[in-house]
């Protein structure tokens, strides 16, 4: 038996831009549907009403091997595991899948609002093909792993997102699979969970299990995936080493930064908010790319909305280093400051005293949410350079190699009976 479990030939996905879904329609939308289609132009040419989300991807996976995806948001790195979980079909080219499948693509995905979670992991269970015995047997870690024991009878309408994701993750990774995958949606939750998601990823790797992993944190790519894959215009464009691969990967990440912000069009959200533009303020300069360490420094971003007003805003501003690793993260609700009603066109500003970052290169991405949707994401907004400062009075900062984010420090000195007598 070959070792390859899935096999990809020139996969391609191209869906048409404002295409209905079939279904009953009433008599009501028959008519208003012939009446719209009057104006429309017979010579329209179909190329202008769609786009390729995934074109002409290639590539073969063994078994046991863990594969990292990596890519720009609209690369096509989710198009490719719905395709491959049988969530939507492929335009042209063929997928070749052996083995079961389970996948974790979105919140919720697969599982039914009106049922229990007890019920939904048995229905789970199901779908993957597994006897009932297997998921008794399982079931306990299963409730064990996702923390939700005390509603596990509730309806999994009532959860949180967080709860959602626990529990979805727990059923995909638990119900062994040969085959796992895992979209972003690992963001979610929080950080505690990720390490406890990831540490589960690794089990089921070093069982022999298959799993394909969509991430942009690079520093998980690399210490889970054996090798990685870029996606880039919805092509495949390298494919190798994990090492080879990220380093490839984050070379880009200049010419995104480039590209005004208005312009950018790798980009996720429902649109309810679009960032414009970033700017940066720091000591005297009133717009810069350039920041000191220790300095007082003011990120504004600029927003449009099709909406009268916004409520429920929430804004994370991430600086990341070169390596992806993100460094500091900005948030209004974590300050304590809530965008409950703001203007429908505006400028958001986060002042920051002492910038805490050592020198160095970072990127900016722009991650924001309304009532709790994620309604803008851009990676790589802009590239900042930070400077030497006097972040601690002394003169002094750490060695590039040694950087990262500075705090503020006391030191002391007491003699020995003196610490003893509060131990």
């Amino acid at each position: 038996m070959s070792d390859t479990v899935i096999r990809i030939e020139n996969l391609s996905k191209r869906y048409t831009i404002g295409a209905k879904k079939a279904g009953y329609d009433t008599l009501r939308d028959q008519i208003a549907n012939g009446i719209s289609s009057l104006f429309k132009s017979r010579n329209r040419d179909p190329e202008s009403a769609s786009f390729w989300a995934l074109k002409e991807a290639s590539m073969e996976v063994k078994r046991g091997e863990v594969v990292g995806i990596v890519g720009r948001n609209g690369a096509g790195k989710s198009t490719l595991l719905k395709i491959l979980s049988r969530i939507t079909e492929p335009s042209a080219g063929f997928a070749e899948i052996r083995g079961r499948v389970a996948s974790l693509l979105e919140v919720g995905t697969g599982f039914h609002a009106e049922l229990s979670g007890r019920e939904n992991i048995f229905l789970n269970g199901a779908i993957l093909g597994m006897k009932k015995a297997e998921i008794v047997r399982k079931f306990d870690d299963i409730v064990e792993f996702a923390e939700v024991g005390q509603f596990i009878d509730t309806p999994v309408k009532h959860y949180s997102s967080g709860m959602y994701v626990r529990l979805a993750f727990a059923v995909a990774a638990h119900l062994e699979p040969e085959i796992l995958l895992v979209d972003e949606v690992l963001a979610v939750g929080d950080v505690g969970f990720q390490r406890k998601c990831l540490g589960k990823m690794e089990d089921v790797a070093r069982g022999g299990r298959t799993i394909l992993f969509v991430s942009h944190n690079m520093s998980a790519v690399e210490s889970l995936c054996s090798r990685a894959v870029i996606l880039d215009q919805n092509r495949i464009v390298c494919n190798g080493s994990t090492t080879d691969v990220i380093a490839s990967y984050l070379s880009s990440f200049p010419m995104a930064a480039c590209v005004p912000l208005s312009e950018r069009t790798d980009r996720r959200g429902d649109g309810s908010v679009i960032f414009t533009n970033i700017e940066l303020a720091s000591g005297t300069l009133a717009s810069t790319q350039y920041l000191q360490s220790g300095q007082d420094v003011q990120v504004s971003v600029d927003y449009t909305s099709p909406g009268a007003r916004l409520r429920n805003v929430e804004l994370y501003i991430e600086l990341y280093a070169q390596s992806g690793q993100c460094m500091l993260t900005l948030n209004n609700e974590m300050a304590g400051a809530s965008f409950d009603s703001i203007p429908a066109s505006g400028r958001l500003t986060c002042r920051i005293k002492r910038f805490p970052l050592s020198p160095g290169e970072y990127y900016i991405t722009l991650f924001g949410k309304v009532n709790g949707r994620i309604a803008d994401w851009v990676q790589h907004a802009a590239l900042v350079t930070v400077e030497g400062g006097d972040f601690f009075g002394s003169g002094r900062l750490p060695a590039r190699n040694e950087g990262g984010c500075l705090v503020l420090q006391e030191w002391n000195v007491q003699q020995r009976k003196q610490y003893q007598s509060v131990m």
